[in-house]
């Protein structure tokens, strides 16, 4: 009998943006799917002379909604030796090159860097999103491979799906205290199919690059630096030591679909919603000097300004430790800060990163260092 079974342990995910491709190491609970919209006719009718009344209904395929997709991945930068000197990088940068708005052109395949979007330097990999302040992004093709079941090597084929026209809506960051620093990814796309061939691919990144070990982040070592921008009661700068916390940058992405009567319709593409950016941190409640507990009753207390101003950078894995990934959001508006009653009484403070202007493309950079090369 053959062995035609796929097992989701053995999947691999690979982003086609343009003519490359990149490999993205996933952890267990990706998914993806594709529903149907349909639209239902009844009947309502009064009785006829019998009592009698038609009751039934009938069911319309109108079109496809758009494909949807998510995994998780590590946070994992490291250096790349070009030219005798490090280059910083990170196994996932081609996501935040589309969730930032990248071109296919933006890309430079010598000496394998982004250009505008990402800064491949040897001080880091810096990202920002300068190029995000468009209608339409351009898109990519996800990978799924499901390898043949090794139980029988000589029976089945690997099986590939694609998601066409593929976006990513948002990131989601998450360093809590005992874990690894974990990015969940999502997105949509126009059409999930399985490809009569499979693609022929070479990844951007190496295979040493994608097994290293020494390219993960504790979270244990993460460390946030707080300043006020705003006048009394705000002080200049606030001393939190974290429990947990997490960000997420959304791109509110939209599909635009036609509603042609006599057959099902399919995603035309997407346009970009609001750009939003948000998150929030844990600490234990703590009334030493411009500790979370000054920062508490500061938040409370100010009633002069309407819009308050605070820096934050989240350095991921330490201030100064390799590897790590910082988050500088230079204009935060800070909401009142919530009490978590348990053994130790602790303070959750959610937060919205802001631009400049209301125009402006500035709310977050982000900074990934990886290990120096010995």
């Amino acid at each position: 009998m053959s062995n035609s079974l796929h097992l989701s342990r053995e999947v691999k995910v690979y982003i086609q943006f343009g003519a490359l491709y990149w490999e993205i190491p996933v952890l267990d609970g990706f998914s993806f799917s594709q529903s149907t919209n349909t639209a239902e006719v009844t009947l309502k009718e009064m009785s006829d002379s019998t009592g009698a009344s038609r009751r039934g209904r009938t069911m319309f395929n109108d079109s496809l909604a758009p494909a949807e997709w998510s995994f998780s991945t590590y946070a994992r930068p490291f250096t790349r030796d070009v030219s005798n000197a490090d280059e910083h990088h990170a196994v996932e940068e081609v996501l935040w090159a589309m969730l930032a708005g990248a071109t296919h052109a933006h890309y430079e395949a010598t000496p394998n860097k982004w250009a505008d979007v990402i800064d491949n330097t040897a001080t880091g990999a810096d990202i920002d999103f300068a190029s995000s302040n468009k209608m339409v992004f351009p898109t990519g093709t996800i990978w799924f491979k499901f390898p043949a079941n090794a139980g029988s090597a000589s029976d089945g084929a690997d099986l590939w799906y694609k998601i066409e026209n593929a976006t990513v809506n948002e990131c989601g960051a998450e360093f809590d205290i005992d874990g690894i620093t974990t990015l969940n990814w999502s997105g949509m796309g126009t059409k999930i199919s399985e490809p009569g061939t499979a693609p022929t691919i070479t990844s951007e990144t190496t295979a040493a690059e994608l097994t290293a070990t020494d390219s993960f982040i504790r979270n244990r070592l993460t460390q946030l630096a707080i300043t006020g921008a705003n006048s009394t009661p705000i002080l200049a700068a606030y001393n939190v030591v974290l429990t947990g916390g997490s960000i997420t940058i959304t791109n509110n992405v939209e599909f635009v679909t036609p509603s042609s009567l006599g057959i099902v319709n399919v995603p035309l593409g997407h346009t970009m919603g609001t750009r939003s950016i948000s998150g929030s941190f844990t600490c234990y409640l703590d009334h030493n000097a411009g500790a979370s507990g000054d920062l508490l009753e500061d938040l409370m207390s100010d009633s002069d300004n309407i819009r308050n101003s605070f820096g934050l950078v989240f350095k991921v894995g330490g201030s100064a430790a390799t590897p790590r990934v910082e988050f500088n959001i230079p204009k935060a508006h800070l909401e009142i800060p919530t009490h978590s009653i348990e053994d130790v009484v602790s303070v959750e403070v959610n937060f919205h990163a802001l631009p400049s202007d209301i125009s402006d493309t500035d709310e977050m950079t982000v900074k990934y260092v990886g290990l120096t090369s010995q």
